[in-house]
């Protein structure tokens, strides 16, 4: 039952372990500028909701950063439709398409645990205590499994390759600036106040923020991201289903 799964997500995980060092490098280098501008040049010294600036920054890069790895499986999948023929070759394989799904899903959440824990090491490096208990884990895989759906159903909605650059910029990269990653969500006008309520990045943020910070979990923002998950597969099924192999 699983084998379709294991085969799809072994082959996933192979192509990006022979591109290993350049992901890393691509999901080091942004987190770190951002540290550099916002944690340790304006917001330096600053407080923000009774905290040091520096310590509501770190989980904000954390879910930006493991968001983009997720979302940017679209990518792969649209390089494996249009040039490669890859995942037509899925399609007409004997596994069901709950399966494609399934695997795909899991190689979004593990290309996001790159940048986490890669933030893990800046957090380290810049003194911050952040705590990963159980609570940040079980709120990250919602977070990583509903972007990685995200960037599934994109890359399926796609008629070609160039429509994916304008997707990022007037979806991913909003949201990236809109949800609380960098400044309370509450100090921004009324109308992003009223936008950032529909990005899910929004409530992910604020349910990674509060259990890196061990406070207790907002129970809200966890039930959206989980009707979202739930909402999202949907989805995805109802769109692969179309597809013609």
């Amino acid at each position: 039952m699983v084998d379709g799964i294991v085969g799809i997500y072994y082959r996933e995980v192979r192509v990006l372990s022979r591109k290993l060092p350049r992901v890393v490098l691509a999901a080091a280098v942004p987190p770190f500028l951002y540290l550099m501008a916002f944690g340790f040049g304006v917001g330096k010294d600053s407080v923000v909701q009774g905290i040091d600036y520096l310590s509501f920054l770190l989980p904000g890069l954390l879910a930006m950063a493991s968001m983009n790895q997720s979302y940017n499986i679209a990518t792969e999948i649209n390089i494996s439709r249009f040039y490669l023929k890859i995942f037509e070759e899925f399609l007409l394989a004997p596994v069901q398409r709950w399966q494609v799904l399934v695997a795909e899903m899991l190689y979004g959440v593990t290309r996001g645990m790159i940048p986490v824990a890669i933030i893990m090491v800046y957090a380290v490096l810049c003194g911050i205590q952040l705590s990963f208990g159980l609570g940040f884990w079980f709120s990250l895989l919602l977070h990583l499994a509903a972007f990685a759906q995200i960037g599934f159903i994109v890359a399926l909605k796609m008629k070609n390759h160039r429509d994916q650059a304008s997707m990022n910029a007037f979806v991913i990269t909003p949201m990236m600036f809109l949800s609380g990653t960098f400044f309370p969500v509450e100090q921004m006008p009324l109308l992003i106040q009223w936008v950032a309520t529909l990005s899910p990045l929004t409530y992910s943020a604020d349910l990674l923020r509060h259990a890196l910070l061990g406070q207790s979990l907002d129970l809200l923002s966890m039930g959206i991201l989980a009707g979202l998950n739930l909402a999202l597969a949907a989805v995805a099924l109802h769109t692969l289903k179309r597809m013609e192999p």
